[in-house]
């Protein structure tokens, strides 16, 4: 193991591997001199720096191996006989969160929360004389993990819960501060939309969201959840006390050395409260319409709708297909700085320069309905409206578009054509919804294929044929590149690495308005669409798939077969 010189300070550790920026470093030593401990632990707490990437540089400094990735972790039931063996006695291992498990020959390993700590070493010399012993660093969230299983196990004594005053004391300890604050930074370290704590009867899972799929990271003894699940209520300013109710709410913090937005939901359940935090960095590098994977055709039909005076343009699709940030680069788009720009959201996702952002509340009045009208009095030009739920707010969308607003909107559909029906269905009359809409978008997102391990790969020849109609209009020129996911260490061996939008864009034309207001069903209208040169998101996909840029399974996955 190639170490560092003993005597390099952290600190400057960390800031030569880039890992911290020096202002970071500079308020975790200012904090550090009020609160006391080891430095790491400050960063950490304050979202400098992940757990996995100050264990590294430790390991280097110090010269320790780390537990599960040097020296493999040891087996529950290995530890857990060492430990009732112990001459020290399993309370004192618990108590000085001390985990110890056996080597080659008379050799023991030994992982601890601080194994630096002085007169920890002494006692496990003491204890285990004429026995070498090799330290090892440890992260929190396995330490935790392994003593949890061990206490379990020894005293058979299950976590009941108890009042608020407790709940709270608990959210305060400091493992479940670290364990909390690790678990955000590891998510943002692997590029997760949003993590899951799901609570069974015996464990609770922690589950990520990376690139549209969960992945099980982390499975804890049932007896922390409550600590865990009042740690996140209590820091997004829920109440800790309520679990018999649905309770939503919100954090800004410094994860990973990011500044992230977390919304946070609680849902109660049989085994406890299933609780979801949806990340999202306030910095957003990809909110330009170019980024999104619009096709040049797909590209060009949608700037000219952000460009047109009045008229509404519907985005539609399920929850997590990204239609808030085709949204939000759409109005970068509209922003030329000559218009008047007015949003109502629930939630604000993110915040856009030059732009009036209101944030829907409900419970005291302020709907998307009521947030509307107010909206209309102050002049605006381009309008956008988080999403179409009832008919009040699509009535109020319908009149600002025909008395010259431009209005931007999500619906929850499964399709483009099936925009109209759903607005229909609510009560707006059919010519209402055909003469001020100017276009509907439906979208999905695909995994796109990791570059570093991506390799050829043959399809079927009527996979082929059909991709060919569409890229012979949209990719004159481009040859078939078609690719198979893989797997390897960039992309966590999942073969996909990032995601891209594939899109369905109807233009709402006189025979389109025609179908709308006559009532047709949905499958003529999807067959003038088709006549009409619309490609649906099967194809789109399928383009991407041409390009190399995604497979043909996600597609199939996605749009469907």
């Amino acid at each position: 193991m190639r170490t560092a010189p003993r005597d390099r300070l952290l600190g400057e550790l960390l800031l030569e591997a880039g890992l911290v920026g020096a202002n970071d470093l500079e308020r975790g030593l200012a904090l550090q001199q009020k609160i006391g401990g080891r430095i790491g632990s400050v960063l950490m707490r304050i979202g400098a720096v992940s757990e996995d990437n100050l264990l590294q540089v430790l390991s280097r400094q110090l010269g320790l191996p780390v537990m599960g990735a040097d020296v493999p972790a040891p087996d529950e039931d290995v530890v857990r006989v060492l430990a009732a063996q112990a001459p020290v006695g399993i309370d004192w291992l618990l108590d000085q969160q001390v985990l110890v498990w056996p080597g080659e020959g008379s050799d023991l390993f030994c992982a601890a929360r601080d194994p630096l700590q002085p007169a920890l070493r002494d006692s496990m010399r003491h204890a285990y004389p004429g026995r070498r012993i090799h330290w090892c660093l440890c992260r929190a969230q396995d330490l935790e993990r392994a003593l949890d299983g061990l206490a379990h196990h020894a005293r058979n004594d299950e976590f009941g819960g108890g009042d608020e005053q407790q709940l709270r004391a608990m959210a305060e300890e400091a493992p479940v501060v670290e364990l909390v604050s690790n678990l955000m930074a590891q998510a943002v370290e692997q590029r997760a939309s949003d993590i899951h704590l799901e609570p069974e009867e015996r464990i609770f899972a922690v589950r990520f969201r990376i690139d549209g799929v969960l992945h099980t990271r982390l499975q804890l003894p049932r007896e922390r959840f409550d600590a865990v699940a009042s740690r996140l209520k209590l820091i997004s300013g829920m109440d800790i006390a309520e679990r018999r109710l649905p309770q939503d709410g919100r954090l800004s913090t410094r994860v990973g050395g990011q500044e992230m937005d977390i919304r946070v939901s609680a849902l109660p359940g049989v085994h406890g409260e299933s609780i979801v935090m949806r990340l999202l960095p306030k910095e957003r590098k990809e909110l330009g319409l170019e980024r999104l994977g619009f096709e040049p055709d797909h590209l060009a039909m949608m700037k000219a709708w952000t460009a047109e005076a009045n008229g509404i343009v519907l985005v539609t699709g399920p929850t997590g297909s990204g239609k808030s940030t085709t949204l939000y680069a759409a109005l970068a788009a509209a922003n030329d700085g000559l218009k008047k720009i007015i949003t109502v959201e629930d939630p604000v996702e993110f915040q856009l320069p030059a732009i009036t952002q209101i944030q829907a509340h409900p419970d005291i009045g302020l709907t998307f309905a009521n947030a509307l009208r107010s909206i209309l009095r102050q002049d605006p030009d381009v309008i956008m409206i988080g999403e179409i739920r009832d008919l009040e707010t699509a009535e109020i969308a319908v009149q600002a578009a025909l008395t010259g607003h431009l209005v931007l909107s999500t619906l929850h559909t499964n399709d483009a054509i099936s925009a109209f029906t759903r607005l229909v269905d609510m009560g707006v009359e059919p010519f209402l919804v055909a003469t001020p809409i100017r276009a509907v978008q439906a979208q999905r997102l695909v995994r796109r294929l990791c570059p570093h391990c991506a390799r050829p790969h043959a399809v079927p020849a009527r996979i082929e044929a059909e991709a060919r109609v569409f890229a012979e209009r949209v990719l004159p020129g481009v040859a078939p590149r078609w690719m198979e996911a893989v797997g390897c260490s960039q992309c966590l061996n999942t073969g996909y690495r990032g995601r891209l939008g594939i899109y369905e864009m109807v233009p709402v034309t006189e025979r389109m308005q025609h179908l709308i207001v006559s009532g047709a069903s949905v499958n003529d209208m999807k067959a003038l669409a088709r006549e009409e040169g619309c490609r649906f998101l099967r194809d789109d996909g399928l383009l991407k798939a041409w390009q190399g840029l995604t497979t043909v399974e996600e597609v199939l996955r996605v749009a469907g077969s």
